[in-house]
């Protein structure tokens, strides 16, 4: 199939793209990696009437360090993700999250905040910038903004960016040494998106639990920071009890999973338990023996 017939627009700074998005009053959408989006105009599941397209927009893109955090461009390829040293070293969980995106001709041309701003439950970054705790800046022709990752992800493919705002970057904090991660997912395929999976931070205190955070995908119509989860890590010493304590915990931290044609939610209840306590023991070994972040 073909697209339905939209007005095409090539901005050069982030301000052309937000008034022209102000300007079609909802009726515009941004083009960034096109991953998402051009299957769904293809099909003609989305009809805008005008296409933003961000990739002549240099100030999108890059990877640097500013004031002890991680901040990436929003047209940053995942591709660039996965190659730089400076996510390995600054926050291997997202370098991780990274590889587990589909297959590498798609990462090649997605974007960082292409996906974030999709906002599929079922994805690996919007599960990472939760249990990263990121922040998002946006910026509209009301000026810039931030929005903390638990606010950012409303339901499912639906986020708190106004229609005129684009996503600019996104901050993460980098991560303390001697931290553990891991993200852990099932699909059906290699390369499809996961029934569910777990993303995981653990850092230790001796043989105690000095924190963790737990964050859900493929189970809810957003990431599911599993807080209850959390909480019986904290301060404990860790063991294998505890951590099944705390897995089993997580899946009683999902309300209401998503039941579908490929999995109902018992037994994506099931595999979000299984992903957590995979994770854990990961994270856990990680920040045990300061595995290599390559």
């Amino acid at each position: 199939m073909k697209p339905a017939p939209f007005e095409y627009f090539a901005p050069e700074t982030v301000a052309d793209a937000a008034s022209i998005l102000s300007r079609y009053e909802g009726e515009a959408k941004l083009l960034a990696g096109g991953q998402s989006l051009v299957p769904l105009l293809n099909m003609r599941l989305a009809r805008p009437k005008a296409l933003v397209d961000l990739n002549g927009v240099p100030q999108l893109e890059g990877v640097r360090e500013e004031n002890g955090r991680l901040v990436i461009g929003a047209m940053t390829r995942q591709r660039t993700i996965e190659r730089s040293q400076l996510v390995a070293n600054a926050q291997p969980l997202l370098l991780e999250a990274v590889r587990n995106i589909a297959h590498p001709q798609i990462r090649n041309r997605g974007t960082i905040g292409g996906s974030l701003a999709h906002a599929d439950p079922a994805a690996e970054l919007p599960a990472a910038a939760v249990a990263l705790d990121a922040e998002f800046s946006a910026t509209g022709p009301r000026g810039t903004r931030m929005i903390a990752s638990r606010d950012f992800f409303v339901s499912f493919l639906t986020t708190a960016l106004q229609p005129d705002e684009v996503l600019t970057e996104i901050s993460f904090p980098k991560t303390p040494s001697g931290a553990g991660w891991s993200v852990q997912e099932v699909a059906r395929r290699h390369g499809d998106f996961a029934l569910a999976g777990a993303a995981v931070t653990l850092s230790l205190d001796g043989d105690r639990c000095r924190g963790a955070t737990i964050a859900l995908f493929g189970v809810g119509y957003v990431p599911i920071r599993a807080h209850g989860a959390e909480g019986v890590l904290q301060g404990e010493a860790v063991s294998g009890a505890l951590l099944d304590s705390a897995a089993e915990r997580a899946g009683a931290d999902i309300e209401e999973p998503l039941s579908d044609i490929h999995a109902s939610s018992e037994f994506r209840r099931h595999l979000a338990r299984t992903m957590t306590r995979r994770a854990l023991t990961a994270a856990l070994d990680r920040a045990r023996n300061g595995a290599s972040n390559a």
